[in-house]
């Protein structure tokens, strides 16, 4: 990978690293080292293919190599259901064996595993059903028993603020014993939820973050027995830096034993971006961060000394750019529900994603938020580029396609073709979830050349202003919408995607073929913004 073309580079090559070290929505992250190699995993929510599993030399530069989810396995994620799904991961490695177990809130406790974290992932396994069940964290004991420590979600149980243990096979397939209360953080810790269970010495440890995702802290609970009763301490907050939260991570070791925090941060529009902090300790507790005061709490650093004992390697990301040459999807490409067959094909066309013009939910007009055939990338810079080639001249009467900065508030360009002739459009939403409307801003009539190539190009700046332009020579641009303000989504930040839609009840042999999408630093004059 060109550093040179790196949307965001956290290594900053003189020893240090700056945070965040990942610039991208990987919410409620996890991670482990086996031998030199860390893997993480984060939340993926509604879109699949879902848990991410990134990895890295030397717990800075990142790419992502599989996902642990290829289908969510009930009929509710065939449609979008925004917000639902797959919450906050744990991943660890145990028998020789790299495991997932995540919470899906409306169904309950889940589990994949694998012998080669690059490879297939089984399907999930649920261990508990059950709502309101959330955030689950395996720990196999020395004395060959093994749990589940996890927390609630009040909007499907009715309480948080609570964290449970439940009793496990050893094997991880199930739980074996009923729910039990370990740790009630009502007046002390908020809302305490995402629990990581680690053993140190006599202690066991429960990292744990409290007082809400945009303005809370860490928090660390430790006690002789799994079962509690658990002391309680802060050992990160937000203090005078602007990482606000911080919010949900894990603890892991590089090769020298030296220890780190991975966590995010909530910002808005770009969803929960990623930070790495040192740890130390002290009288049997953590200090995460740099500074701490004199309760020892610690607070975020924004660079540091890269950690010690890893691996040198080159600066990376994950993938964002997709030229279609392996014919495949490239690991950055997220449908927004299971991808049906009829969504796409990489076979048709050598070298170009086909996406099939269909009506998903067989709605007239359905708007795009409902629409599962929108293939989404996460947003990973504070500012880019983004242009596509699309081959529109398959597009048949009805049917449209285009580009889309995707959110709870969202806008989309798109070629819609309507008898003899082709328009461009801009479109709006507004509203929420299922009050969702869209506005067109306005259409009109476009000539492309005889090949019908159209180039859409997206440019988010800084001030979290996004704007559209085409061109129909990939030369000269137009400038085709004034700046819009997308809105994060729903646990999510925004996203980039793609879509081919049909307005009408039945299908058609419409599709339109891309020939590539490219990301890269915004070069866009961004005066007067």
């Amino acid at each position: 990978m060109d550093k040179n073309k790196l949307l965001w580079q956290a290594d900053l090559e003189n020893g240090y690293y700056k945070n965040p070290i990942l610039f991208t929505d990987y919410s409620d992250p996890d991670v482990i080292r086996v031998g030199d190699t860390f893997f993480m995993t984060a939340s993926s929510f509604n879109c699949v293919p879902g848990l991410p599993v990134l990895v890295s030399k030397d717990l800075v530069s990142w790419e992502i190599c599989n996902y642990g989810v290829t289908h969510l396995p009930f009929e509710t994620y065939d449609s979008p259901a925004h917000g639902k799904g797959i919450w906050a991961p744990s991943i660890r490695y145990h028998h020789n064996k790299y495991w997932i177990f995540v919470g899906m809130p409306d169904e309950g406790i889940f589990m994949t595993h694998t012998e080669d974290p690059f490879g297939e992932w089984c399907p999930l396994i649920c261990i508990w059903s059950g709502k309101g069940f959330i955030d689950p964290c395996p720990f196999w004991d020395e004395d060959g028993k093994a749990y589940i420590v996890h927390a609630y979600a009040k909007s499907r149980i009715g309480f948080q603020s609570k964290l449970g243990l439940l009793p496990m096979s050893q094997d991880g397939t199930k739980c074996i014993g009923e729910d039990r209360f370990i740790f009630d953080g009502s007046k002390t810790q908020p809302t305490i939820e995402g629990p990581k269970v680690y053993k140190r010495g006599k202690y066991y440890y429960i990292f744990a973050p409290a007082g809400g995702v945009a303005t809370g802290w860490q928090t660390v609970l430790r006690s002789t027995s799994i079962y509690g009763p658990y002391e309680e301490k802060i050992v990160m907050h937000q203090g005078s830096t602007e990482v606000n939260g911080p919010h949900q991570g894990g603890l892991v070791d590089t090769p020298n034993q030296e220890e780190w925090f991975v966590h995010f941060q909530d910002k808005g529009v770009y969803g929960r971006i990623v930070h790495l902090q040192p740890v130390r300790w002290k009288n049997d507790w953590p200090i995460i961060g740099e500074n701490p005061n004199e309760e020892s709490i610690g607070k975020p650093v924004l660079k540091y000394k890269k950690p010690s004992g890893c691996q040198a390697v080159e600066p990376t990301e994950p993938e964002t750019s997709d030229d279609f040459q392996e014919g495949r999807l490239g690991l950055s490409w997220q449908w927004l529900a299971n991808p049906k067959e009829n969504y796409y094909s990489m076979n048709e066309r050598k070298g170009y994603l086909r996406l099939y013009a269909v009506n998903p939910n067989n709605i007239a007009n359905d708007v795009l938020y409902n629409c599962g055939n929108v293939l989404t990338q996460k947003i990973a810079a504070p500012d880019f580029e983004m242009v596509t080639k699309i081959d529109v001249s398959q597009l048949k009467v009805g049917t449209k396609s285009g580009v889309t900065v995707f959110g709870m508030s969202y806008a989309y360009v798109a070629i819609i073709k309507k008898e003899e002739d082709v328009y461009l459009q801009y479109v709006t939403s507004q509203g929420k979830d299922e009050d969702i409307k869209e506005n067109l801003q306005w259409e009109k009539k476009i000539q492309l050349d005889q090949d019908a190539n159209i180039w859409f190009k997206i440019n988010f700046n800084k001030t979290e202003k996004c704007q559209f332009s085409t061109s129909v020579d990939g030369v000269k641009y137009n400038q085709t919408t004034d700046y819009f303000t997308p809105s994060q989504g729903k646990w999510v930040g925004a996203k980039i995607g793609l879509f081919a839609l049909n307005e009408k009840l039945t299908n058609s042999e419409s599709y339109i073929d891309v020939e590539y999408v490219k990301f890269m630093r915004d070069e866009l004059e961004l005066c007067n913004v």
